[in-house]
């Protein structure tokens, strides 16, 4: 899988992803503690609102600057979003009031809206081969898990010579070292599209084409599944070593680091799965490993036997569906779209499925802390069993390539029916992507 390392442009833009990853994380923890240093005990109310304006941000912001990708120059815009998320890192520290964090935060999260689907995009122009794509999508995957185990390590040290201050100038140090990294690779030009296109419509354009793909129907359910048994694992887990299992908070690093492991070991064995099994296969497997951990916790406390060695467990394989649903992902967008319009379906994918977060994040919290462990293991675990059964069911099992369709409004001497002759006329088979000339699936 590192022989991918070789190609120069992609090492320097995973080089860039990790760094500004470490500078996420050490923004996390010193947000954490520059809110209770201004509001006390209100201080999980005033990251709850952060992290739903961050929400916000990425569902609001991403198709619009999905519309824009195309229009600019990648790099220039990579850089130039790197530049303000650096800025904002560094006014942060001398915030005085809640307000200000909340504004801050929303420039910083719409920024980061804007840049990492255009940087998603990029990926497949720069792995063209679909075996080094699929490998390139797994180290972005471990890369991300292992931001969320050395993060709180790094953290911890800086603060032992430091401030939490300094974290923030080390998060503009981060996404300052990913502009670097950027400007030093030349990334592919934007294709043109050949038609122009209404503001509304480039905004529009990337959901309009997800919406009408039968497995990115079927991604959107999946991403369902993710979230609801994903917002049990990252807003529950305090609560369910603290207060249910009586463990102190060394215990809780513990848990969520068997949920990272999971989805670490996942990502590292990905390239070798989906080179023997259909992308479809191992991402509905994934959804059913993260729903059944949650089935068994919940027996297992109606049981009065709930314990510790029992929870890793479950989180560590709900951590490796979490992987098996969400790295493939790309390589169905890659599938789906014309090299013009991947920028919108990246943006579109980003925005749909942090709506599914936007959801399940409230969602957890109050079941757990209104009606206990039973009923949010419960109900989450409803919530993912009805996407997978979506996911079963917008997702087809068959006639993904080389479909059948007829162009009625085309004349039989048209250049596009040339292009894949067919006996029937106006019709013709060829791999089916929503464009301007197939605007909806074929039913048969």
């Amino acid at each position: 899988m590192l022989e991918i390392l070789g190609n120069r442009s992609f090492r320097h833009l995973f080089m860039a992803q990790i760094v500004a990853l470490l500078g996420t994380g050490l923004s996390t923890v010193a947000l954490g503690l520059l809110a209770y240093d201004l509001s006390g005990g209100n201080a999980s109310m005033v990251l709850g609102t952060v992290f739903a304006l961050k929400m916000v941000a990425y569902v609001g912001i991403a198709p619009i600057a999905g519309a824009f990708a195309n229009q600019v120059p990648r790099r220039t815009m990579l850089v130039a979003l790197d530049c303000v998320r650096a800025a904002v890192a560094c006014l942060l520290p001398f915030v005085a009031a809640p307000w200000q964090i909340f504004t801050l935060i929303f420039i910083m999260q719409a920024a980061s809206a804007a840049f990492t689907p255009t940087f998603q995009a990029t990926l497949p122009d720069i792995l063209p081969n679909e075996k080094d794509y699929t490998r390139g999508l797994s180290l972005s995957r471990l890369a991300y898990d292992l931001e969320s185990l050395i993060t709180p390590s790094l953290a911890a040290f800086v603060l032992i010579f430091a401030s939490y201050h300094a974290l923030f100038y080390g998060t503009a140090l981060g996404f300052i070292g990913s502009g670097l990294l950027i400007v030093s690779v030349a990334l592919p030009k934007p294709a043109a599209d050949e038609k122009r296109r209404s503001i509304y419509e480039r905004t529009t354009r990337g959901i309009r084409i997800y919406l009408a793909t039968p497995r990115l129907r079927g991604l959107l359910a999946l991403c369902l599944v993710v979230a609801a048994c994903g917002s049990m694992v990252l807003v529950n887990t305090v609560v369910l070593v603290q207060s249910v299992l009586k463990l102190d908070a060394v215990h809780v690093a513990y848990t969520l680091g068997a949920y990272g492991a999971g989805s670490m070991l996942t990502a590292l064995a990905l390239p070798r799965l989906l080179d023997q099994f259909r992308d479809r296969t191992v991402m509905l497997s994934g959804s059913v490993l993260m729903i059944l951990p949650l089935l068994a916790l919940m027996g297992l406390d109606r049981s009065g036997v709930f314990v510790w060695p029992m929870l890793l467990v479950a989180w560590f394989v709900v951590g490796c569906g979490y992987s098996a649903i969400l790295t493939p992902s790309g390589r169905l967008l890659q599938r789906s779209s014309h090299q013009p319009d991947r920028p919108a379906l990246y943006a579109a994918q980003f925005a749909l499925s942090h709506a599914c977060w936007l959801i399940c994040y409230p969602l957890s919290g109050y079941l757990q802390t209104v009606f206990g462990m039973q009923m949010a293991l419960g109900s989450l675990s409803l919530l993912g069993i009805a996407g997978l059964g979506l996911a079963f069911w917008h997702w087809p099992t068959a006639g993904q390539h080389d479909l059948f369709h007829v162009h009625s409004d085309l004349p039989e001497d048209h250049p596009h029916l040339k292009e894949s002759p067919h006996d029937n006329g106006r019709g013709h088979s060829h791999v089916y992507i929503i464009d301007d000339m197939h605007t909806s699936w074929p039913r048969h």
